[in-house]
């Protein structure tokens, strides 16, 4: 068997099916803007803000290229932290479009949406779910622990002017705990003017440093999304896929094999 460094899965995702996932950053640290109290990827972490090249695309392209025939709903832009420091991004998911006739999504926890530059890289990717875990900044500094200088207000305010230009699945997020469930209100409010093509309500059921909310408590946060196009983790029947992925790659996951 092929062992892949940069790819991973095919995954069973209840957000995409099908999903193939794509490690633009590897390491044994997890690279990201944000240090979610429910991360499942460790607390080793280079917290940055930096987008730069990480790996190189040719790598990742030589990967996609042995690909056996494998079925694949989408090829997902995700790995060992946040996506979309990585600067390849829109190259690699322009080669998936023009040689694979697949789909692409990314996964991405909206901070570097403030930086008008990459919108250009990612206005041409199929599915993009956007994380919104908190409305007030205490429970967005409480959850989501961002680097210094990202405020919750200024990426409401990009990802409403990203919207108006974006042509693919516009998602969602939220990762709904014990200590973001005051916010609901709050975040379905600005759900309404933002208008979503949907609403994704997650709660950590892979190992995390914090318990998931339990099915009751889920249905609770549905209804007060009532009236706009909400899904909740405890709802879907996840396809069943065969990985080629190995143990190690899995990790970028939190899931062993």
């Amino acid at each position: 068997m092929t062992k892949f460094k940069y790819i991973y899965g095919p995954v069973s995702s209840w957000r995409l099916g099908s999903s193939l996932g794509i490690d633009l950053l590897s390491g044994e640290k997890k690279i990201c803007s944000f240090n979610c109290i429910y991360c499942q990827l460790g607390k080793k972490i280079m917290h940055c803000i930096d987008r730069k090249n990480y790996i190189p695309a040719k790598k990742v392209l030589e990967e996609l290229k042995k690909l056996p025939n494998v079925d694949i709903d989408y090829y997902t832009f995700s790995g060992r932290g946040e996506p979309t420091l990585a600067v390849n991004t829109g190259k690699i998911a322009k080669w998936i479009k023009e040689n694979k006739n697949g789909k692409t999504a990314l996964l991405t926890n909206s901070s570097t949406i403030l930086d008008r530059k990459i919108w250009k890289d990612i206005q041409n990717i199929d599915f993009i779910a956007f994380k919104i875990d908190a409305y007030s900044e205490d429970v967005f500094k409480k959850i989501n622990r961002p680097i210094k200088g990202i405020k919750i207000e200024n990426i409401r305010n990009a990802l409403l002017e990203f919207r108006k230009i974006f042509k693919g699945k516009f998602t969602v997020q939220i990762m709904v705990l014990k200590e973001n469930l005051k916010e609901m209100e709050d975040i379905k409010n600005f759900c309404k003017i933002l208008k979503p093509d949907e609403i994704q309500l997650n709660t950590p059921l892979r190992p995390s440093g914090v318990q998931p909310v339990s099915k009751k408590t889920m249905e609770k946060v549905k209804k007060i999304f009532k009236g706009l196009p909400v899904s909740s983790v405890y709802d879907i029947n996840k396809k069943k896929v065969e990985p080629i992925s190995t143990k190690d790659t899995m990790k970028r996951r939190g899931k062993k094999i």
